[in-house]
């Protein structure tokens, strides 16, 4: 395993980047943060550069023990693998599909609906004015975190977690999502678990650490 620093190429108000940031946080893995720039002009994602690093044109990538890492689920995983202690996934099979299921909930039917290429092409390409796109990314929002709150109810077990114990994958994923969700006016209220959850995790340092604010290339900080 390289002893280099790993450098995590990122955008400060990515929610993908700021789950990675917070996995690295919980792995106490030490990193060097790498502003991608995903707005200025035209989008940095878009060079040839980071297209050699990532072909997808997205943050994270994660340069880590000789390997270019993406997609935040994969990065998380590889961590887990390579760095068991602290878990990010339970020990039982049953908890541990759920907590990919949650993650996936978020990875696979909210994030992707509403991320920045979709809310560029959903203005640009087809005309949609800001209270269209915003219904849009609320009704996605709505359907995405209803199905999470409704698996954590049905599973019944968890406390300030989604799993109860330690934060994970699951928890991860959600507070990332979260911070779109208040970001662009969605009220978490009618899902008082995932509410729940984010008001705990929030309060942990690895995740007040981690937030999209604090990072150096924030606008506050520049």
């Amino acid at each position: 395993m390289s002893t280099e620093r790993p450098r995590l190429h990122g955008y400060w108000r990515s929610t993908a980047a700021y789950r990675i940031r917070i996995a690295l946080n919980l792995k106490k893995v030490r990193y060097e943060n790498v502003p991608v720039d995903l707005v200025r002009d035209g989008g940095v994602q878009h060079t040839d550069a980071f297209r050699a690093l990532n072909p997808a044109g997205l943050v994270p990538a994660l340069e880590i023990d000789g390997h270019v890492l993406t997609q935040s689920l994969a990065i998380c995983e590889y961590l887990e693998e390579t760095r068991p202690e602290p878990p990010l996934l339970p020990h039982l099979a049953s908890e541990r599909v759920l907590a990919r299921t949650i993650a996936l909930d978020v990875a696979c039917e909210i994030h992707p609906l509403n991320n920045l290429r979709v809310q560029q092409y959903l203005k640009g390409r087809l005309n949609a004015d800001d209270a269209a796109a915003r219904e849009w990314m609320h009704h996605w929002m709505a359907a995405g975190f209803g199905a999470i709150e409704t698996r954590l109810e049905a599973w019944g077990r968890g406390g300030d977690t989604c799993l109860g114990g330690a934060p994970g994958v699951a928890d991860i994923f959600i507070v990332g999502q979260a911070y779109n969700a208040d970001r662009f006016g969605f009220s978490l209220q009618p899902y008082p678990r995932v509410e729940r959850v984010v008001r705990a995790c929030g309060a942990l340092p690895a995740f007040a650490d981690a937030v999209p604010e604090a990072q150096p290339d924030a606008p506050a900080n520049d």
